[in-house]
């Protein structure tokens, strides 16, 4: 008996790894989209700040994949919600997830799911072939977040004029950020 022990423990040791490795990133990620929360502007006209959150959740959606991107940022929403200052300039609670914010949030999953879904089908890993992943993500983020905003507002053209149109350049240049810094994030993940 004791001979099965450890070829039992060999033949399961791979997938620990693999599983220990798999928590470590999705909880590198929440931390890496919390620490670009730190970085935000308030606009006096609107209730939506500019963060760099978005170029860190396609980034970790496109380098981690579909399902530990996701997990990233379920955990990332969790943490600020149980109170950690991890949302936009240091905010926390669910009071934020209930607030004109919280749509974009819910979005980051979504966003990070789908950019990495279409990450995995590994065409999307490149500078050139990444743009339309992380546009793709983007909108998802928008979609989310423009309907909650116009929830709160009671006004869909409002929430259109203050929770996107004034955003639109900022995250463009995200966007080609995101592509750019992609395949080195790709091969540190993987």
């Amino acid at each position: 008996m004791t001979t099965l022990a450890p070829s039992l423990s060999l033949r399961y040791a791979p997938r620990a790894s693999a599983w220990t490795r798999d928590i470590l990133l999705v909880f590198i990620g929440s931390l890496f989209v919390a620490a670009l929360a730190q970085i935000k502007i308030s606009l006096p006209f609107t209730p939506v700040p500019i963060t760099a959150q978005t170029f860190g959740v396609l980034l970790t959606g496109a380098a981690l994949g579909g399902k530990r991107g996701a997990a990233a940022l379920a955990l990332y929403l969790a943490e600020g919600a149980l109170g950690l200052p991890f949302f936009a300039g240091g905010a926390r609670g669910m009071s934020i997830l209930f607030g004109a914010t919280g749509g974009y949030l819910i979005g980051f999953i979504l966003a990070a799911y789908a950019t990495g879904k279409l990450a995995e089908r590994g065409l999307e890993r490149r500078v050139s072939t990444s743009v339309l992943p992380f546009l793709v993500g983007t909108a998802l983020i928008y979609l989310c977040g423009i309907l909650w905003l116009a929830l709160t507002l009671g006004s869909l053209t409002q929430a259109i004029e203050l929770g996107l149109l004034p955003f639109l350049l900022g995250d463009a240049i995200k966007i080609i950020a995101a592509a750019l810094t992609l395949p080195a994030a790709w091969k540190l993940a993987q």
